[in-house]
């Protein structure tokens, strides 16, 4: 049996000072006692000890792009961000769109550290109007679908996936862009991509088909899952959806709450992302719909590219920042220590709510379940530096002067063991 003991535990949703006891894996007991048949004792030295973060959203590349990332090493970057589920998305290559690829993804994700669980594609290859195999999917294991990283143009083949994969209770996790409108933008329209002569992208690019999927949902019933949403008018329409009894939820970035398209000073295309930063109104809004909960939690869109994929502007660049290794401390220090929502909180959008809403194993620490485990130094201040990074991808605008931090992960636990 393993002790952790001078535990600042987050339990139940409060925090209280204990000792953990784990055996086989499992919480056995939540104590102030130290039991003589402990065989190994870890001292939390009265840090933040919370359940394992939940990420409903990461690219972890492989197969197909293993010069991003790999299961590996995407896997050791969750840990070192106090990740121990990760919803991956299948946006890889090939597209595990039919059960043997599927099931190959799936014996491929038993290389990660952390508890992967597969998204399937919606369609076929993601991009085509035929539906996957989304029943055979369902039973090869699939736990959600997403056609991440392209919207689904005709209605009639959302409608239809919505159909299928409500009868199955499953989720339906939507990147909501309209290409048509998008129009091969790279920025946010708006004064910054005047300043830098940039093709811009309109707002109604994802919320034209935001509205039109909210009212799908509505008449199929289906759990729709808005991706990575960054407009004011997002977060209107699903507080209007919420509303009117729609079974939507929806998750945003840190990258978006935190940075605006203002603060885009230069060509750097490691703010170059899609959905792009927004305005000032919007990022405000953003934080709003956190705050009165139309936002039901943070996801990183941990999205990793190599050094050369990055450092050509934003017209040649590629889309994506990387996410898990800094979003906890980026979120607990502009929005605890700020004063704007407490620990209990945060915790709640970064691991309870994700897995409550997905029905993950996740999420909690009770008795009886997976000891998934993050060990959290808050008092820990510091800058982030790439050469710290687990993750193949450094591309973030987060490094620097600028960006002083306090909340150090100091050690991650998936099944009782140290992955971290």
């Amino acid at each position: 049996m393993k002790l952790i003991k001078n535990a600042n535990l987050l339990y139940d949703n409060k925090l209280i000072k204990k000792n953990l006891v784990i055996e086989n894996g499992k919480l056995k007991k939540i104590t102030s006692q130290i039991d003589n048949k402990i065989t190994e004792v870890i001292d939390a030295k009265n840090n933040l000890v919370t359940p394992g973060l939940v990420d409903v959203h990461v690219h972890f590349r492989e197969p197909g792009q293993v010069h991003k990332e790999t299961i590996k090493t995407g896997s050791e970057a969750a840990a070192h961000g106090g990740f121990t589920t990760v919803g991956a998305m299948p946006n890889v290559i090939p597209v595990p769109d039919n059960v043997e690829k599927f099931e190959h993804q799936v014996k491929l994700n038993e290389r990660s550290k952390v508890k992967i669980v597969q998204y399937a594609p919606v369609t076929l290859d993601e991009i085509s109007d035929q539906l996957s195999p989304i029943e055979k999917l369902s039973n090869a294991g699939a736990f959600a679908f997403s056609n991440d990283g392209h919207g689904i143009a005709n209605a009639k083949t959302m409608f239809d996936a919505m159909e299928r994969i409500s009868q199955l209770n499953s989720h339906l996790a939507a990147h909501v862009e309209d290409q048509n409108l998008f129009n091969k933008g790279v920025i946010n329209s708006g004064k910054t991509a005047t300043r830098l002569g940039l093709p811009a992208i309109q707002r109604v690019a994802e919320t034209s088909q935001l509205a039109r999927d909210l009212l799908l949902a509505k008449e199929t019933g289906v759990h729709y899952h808005v991706c990575h949403i960054s407009t004011k008018d997002s977060v209107e329409l699903i507080r209007i959806a919420k509303d009117a009894g729609i079974n939507v939820s929806c998750e945003v970035t840190p990258h978006h709450l935190l940075l605006s398209d203002e603060d885009i000073l230069t060509d750097d295309a490691n703010f170059k992302m899609n959905p792009p930063l927004r305005s000032e109104t919007d990022r405000e809004a953003l934080i709003a719909g956190v705050l009165d909960g139309t936002i039901d939690m943070i996801a990183t869109d941990h999205a990793p590219h190599a050094k050369d994929e990055k450092n050509k502007g934003f017209l040649k660049s590629a889309f994506g920042i990387t996410g898990i290794e800094t979003s906890f401390p980026l979120m607990y220090t502009l929005f605890v220590q700020s004063g704007l929502m407490n620990v209990e909180r945060l915790i709640s959008l970064m691991s309870t709510r994700p897995a409550k809403i997905f029905n993950l194993n996740a999420g909690t620490i009770e008795i009886g379940k997976t000891a998934d485990l993050s060990i959290i130094d808050l008092n820990d201040e510091y800058f982030f530096n790439k050469s710290d990074f687990l993750s193949k991808g450094l591309n973030t605008p987060f490094t620097g002067a600028d960006w002083k931090v306090s909340g150090r992960i100091k050690q991650t636990y998936v099944n009782g063991e140290k992955i971290y």
